[in-house]
């Protein structure tokens, strides 16, 4: 069968959108996990060539050459334990078994190496899994999809900077509100993101690893060699990989450390969702104008619309991704008894929810570069919603102690039409100070903005570090 291509996937992520998510095939690809799993074996021989007792013997040269197979890991190696494991290799028949498959490629690749019987000892398959996941997922996260997020939240924290002083009208309910900054309202974003990384880049570092083998109990090290001290081997082999040690499991590692990254990823995306829909709002209302891109094609029958695509896309592949995510969570958390298999096909979907993460950053990303406040239409809208200035009126009134003055307010403005003038009229039947007067007719839609524009600085003082680790 020829390798197929981009049109021929049987799913957009490695097809329509190979483009975005060619950056996680180091880490979420088959060949990335056969790679993975060939680094945990070699290492766990090396380090079992470390312990005296063994007798096992492994020489300078030697360690260099299993060194180099995990690095010069290619395509072609990768092709090899796929036959090993479906169609069989040289002398060995084909094993049904992904991990075995990683064993021979080992003896047939380093054959001048008289240690084959040492390869895979003493381990089960999951052991060698579980840290090989672990050592794809911490960078997928760390060089892949943080970059993402942090590079959207940078773009949120200068939209809040250039846009802090743009008055708009506030919407509770969807009805008019009290009047809002457009750069207050992204730097909500941005902060909400600098939280959400940071408890990504937490849960990131916390991921653990097993080597307890098949039931975790070390039956089998231990048989072989009572007289090792096999939880310190193993705490300090899986700790030696950049993972926490995972000292109490069955066959497999629980797995909780992976629903807390997971948890953490769904509550970034739940934040970029938001982002989404409200953008997509503000463009519905024409507050954000869209650059034109030469070319491109708003609508088949319409020539004359530029739709919000981006934030459209982002918002689908967020809502799949936590999906996913979801799924992935709960599902991988538990096992039968000491362990069942079900598990393994669904660990395998792990890449795909994050490049539907990925796609879902990219995209929001790209249609924040494209908008731009349309400052005119806001305006006007503040202009001819003059009823919102009527919670000033009855805040300042019942500061001068009227008691009756939101009821005064309500009357005059709810369910109604009202301008400037309506409210100036009840201005000049209040019994109150002529500096009150004026103070009250001073007011405007446009600027009554509390100190929106200031609280941009809390995003400013935090800093970006910070931001990452609240």
């Amino acid at each position: 069968m020829t390798d197929r291509g981009p049109l021929e996937a049987v799913s957009p992520l490695d097809g329509r959108y190979a483009r975005y998510t060619e950056p996680l095939v180091p880490y979420a690809s088959e060949s990335a996990l056969m790679r993975a799993r060939t680094r945990v074996e070699v290492q766990y021989l090396i380090a079992l060539a470390d312990l005296d007792t063994t007798g096992l013997s492994i020489g300078a040269t030697e360690r260099e050459q299993l060194r180099s197979l995990v690095r010069s890991f290619d395509t072609e190696d990768a092709r090899m334990v796929k036959q090993l494991e479906t169609e069989g290799y040289g002398d060995y028949p084909a094993t049904n078994h992904d991990v075995k498959a990683i064993e021979y490629f080992i003896r047939e690749s380093i054959d001048q190496l008289d240690c084959g019987e040492w390869i895979h000892f003493a381990l089960t398959s999951e052991d060698v899994n579980t840290l090989a996941y672990r050592l794809l997922l911490k960078p997928a996260v760390t060089d892949v999809l943080l970059p993402e997020l942090r590079s959207l939240r940078d773009t949120l924290a200068e939209m809040a900077r250039s846009y802090r002083d743009v008055a708009m009208l506030g919407r509770t309910h969807g009805q008019p509100a009290t009047p809002t900054t457009f750069g207050k309202e992204m730097a909500i974003y941005a902060s909400r993101l600098g939280r959400q990384t940071g408890r990504i880049e937490r849960a990131g570092n916390h991921l653990s690893g097993k080597l307890a083998g098949a039931s975790g109990t070390y039956a089998a090290h231990t048989v072989a060699y009572p007289e090792i001290d096999w939880q310190t081997f193993a705490e300090e082999f899986v700790t030696g990989l950049g993972l926490e040690h995972e000292p109490l499991t069955t066959q497999v590692n629980p797995c909780d450390d992976l629903a807390e990254l997971f948890d953490t990823l769904r509550g970034a995306n739940n934040v970029v969702l938001d982002l989404d829909r409200d953008v997509w709002l503000y463009v519905s209302d024409r507050y954000l104008g869209q650059e034109t891109v030469a070319g491109e094609t708003g609508s088949s029958t319409m020539p004359h619309k530029i739709n919000p695509i981006d934030f459209e896309n982002s918002e689908g592949n967020l809502a799949k991704a936590n999906s996913d995510l979801g799924f992935l969570g709960e599902y991988i958390t538990t096992s039968r008894l000491q362990r069942d298999l079900s598990d393994s096909t669904v660990k395998r979907n792990v890449g795909g929810a994050f490049a539907h993460c990925l796609i879902g950053y990219s995209k929001a990303s790209q249609g924040l570069e494209k908008v731009v406040p349309n400052e005119q239409v806001m305006r006007q809208e503040l202009e001819e919603t003059p009823e919102i200035i009527g919670e000033a009126v009855q805040t300042i009134l019942r500061r001068e102690g009227h008691p009756d003055a939101y009821e005064r307010v309500r009357e005059l403005t709810r369910g109604q039409t009202v301008t400037l003038d309506d409210f100036r009229d009840l201005f000049a039947e209040l019994d109150i100070p002529a500096d009150v007067r004026e103070e009250l007719q001073a007011l405007q839609p446009t600027t009554y903005l509390g100190m929106a524009n200031q609280l941009v600085e809390n995003l400013e003082q935090s800093g970006s570090n910070s931001l990452d680790t609240r």
